[in-house]
């Protein structure tokens, strides 16, 4: 079926869409009622990570299996084959520079793939608590010799 918007249009549509995944959602939530506190989606951060700690310097990106080419569960679309291999490939590039950005500029990162929310949620959600509590901790400034 022939599309019946210009090639540009098209893009500023899809590229308005704002949604958010069901499991993006019940992981965050997960986080927040563990006593977190976090903002999602942070626009004015490079790659908008899907969790974000500004005053830590943490940025948490939950990847999808299709979207971000999941080594494990990935499968390859049978029809338009060269489109799918360039969007991944996109993809997975883009991942990497926002990944190199970060590490540059000293902040602490953490990418979730999909199937490790799917398979063990309470688990992913302890590892990420982990994360970020052990840069809490060492970003914390010591009170060892202060006087009470």
């Amino acid at each position: 079926m022939a599309d019946i918007m210009t090639k540009e249009q098209r893009s500023k549509t899809m590229g308005a869409i704002r949604a958010q995944s069901k499991l993006e959602n019940l992981f965050s939530k997960k986080l927040w009622n563990s006593g977190l506190r976090f903002r999602k989606n942070v626009r004015k951060l490079k790659g908008t990570p899907d969790i974000a700690i500004q005053k830590y310097k943490i940025v948490i990106f939950v990847d999808s299996c299709f979207w971000h080419g999941c080594p494990v569960h990935f499968k390859r679309p049978k029809s338009n084959q060269e489109f799918w291999d360039k969007k991944i490939a996109r993809n997975r590039d883009r991942d990497k520079e926002v990944d190199n950005y970060y590490l540059e500029k000293g902040w602490h990162l953490k990418r979730i793939w999909e199937h490790e929310i799917r398979s063990d949620l309470e688990g992913s959600v302890e590892r990420t608590v982990e994360f970020i509590n052990e840069i809490k901790n060492f970003d914390r400034p010591s009170v060892i010799g202060k006087s009470l």
